[in-house]
């Protein structure tokens, strides 16, 4: 399995916010409320460790499922998590016609896998294995830790800008109350950027590529996730997702881009081309 040294950025990523909530905090009031962003940064931390796979869970408004209800998706995780000696994660399903899939949690034991409905109807079950394998070996990567913590903080960070932008902001003694502050629009101009830009830094492209051929390896079959790939694009641009900050925030944790090409550019995109993923798979099956 591939190294991220996921527990350092994990820690970058707790110092990163802790860094905009107390610089924000510095600049209100003369830093008379700093005190207030220092216990913010507390339970931010805490929170986004503990809850992390909750906020993305909930941001694809998935619902857990038994085995009686996803058969397929449960016999398939079982016997890939036996034959990798690991926890079985459990498991959900995101009520949306985008076909798409991610992992999130903390940690094996404390993980989760969710398909979309939308996969789960296009992709056979050869397919949906080679899918379901990738997503383990993020879980078994240690991937998921960094993923679930970039898409906690990024919710925040935005939260964070949209609350300057609606309460005026800083400087606030103005006697002209109602005049936006323009310092808190530049602000809010900058963060909600920045918000992508964290999880652009912390997630490197290479985590894809290492989990497509580490999943392949667990399932023996790396062709099955080349064509679930090259049906997984046709898909998404058939139906794609709506760029909504809270589906931006967890969108570099499923295993294709969800957006239409003309929502992301490539240079903020967390996902590499599916061609080139293609090519990677369709050589490692030569290589056999």
């Amino acid at each position: 399995m591939h190294k991220h040294y996921n527990g350092l950025k994990t820690a970058l990523l707790f110092g990163a916010i802790w860094a905009l909530l107390l610089g924000i905090g510095s600049l209100i009031g003369g830093g008379r409320y700093i005190w207030i962003f220092a216990l913010i940064g507390v339970a931010t931390t805490f929170y986004s460790y503990w809850n992390s796979d909750k906020l993305a869970l909930r941001a694809m408004q998935a619902y857990p499922v038994s085995e009686i209800q996803a058969p397929a998706m449960y016999r398939i995780v079982r016997e890939l998590s036996t034959a990798a000696g690991k926890p079985m994660p459990r498991l959900y399903i995101s009520p949306t016609q985008a076909p798409n899939a991610f992992a999130t949690g903390r940690n094996p034991k404390n993980a989760a896998v969710c398909c979309t409905e939308g996969i789960l109807e296009l992709l056979d079950e050869r397919e949906l294995r080679g899918v379901l394998g990738h997503e383990l070996m993020h879980v078994y990567n240690r991937d998921i830790l960094t993923s679930s913590i970039a898409a906690a903080l990024a919710g925040i960070i935005t939260s964070v800008a949209q609350m300057m932008m609606f309460t005026g902001g800083l400087g606030g003694g103005s006697n002209n109350d109602d005049r936006p502050n323009p310092f808190a629009m530049l602000l809010m101009a900058f963060l909600a950027p920045f918000a992508a830009m964290l999880i652009q830094m912390s997630i490197s492209r290479t985590r894809e590529y290492d989990a497509d051929e580490d999943g392949s390896k667990l399932t023996g079959d790396p062709l099955a996730l080349a064509s679930a790939l090259a049906k997984l694009e046709n898909g998404v641009a058939r139906a794609p997702l709506a760029p909504t900050p809270r589906v931006v925030n967890v969108s570099h944790m499923m295993i294709a881009n969800p957006f239409r090409p003309q929502d992301v550019s490539r240079m903020m995109s967390t996902h590499p081309s599916t061609a080139d993923r293609i090519a990677r798979l369709q050589e490692m099956a030569r290589r056999g």
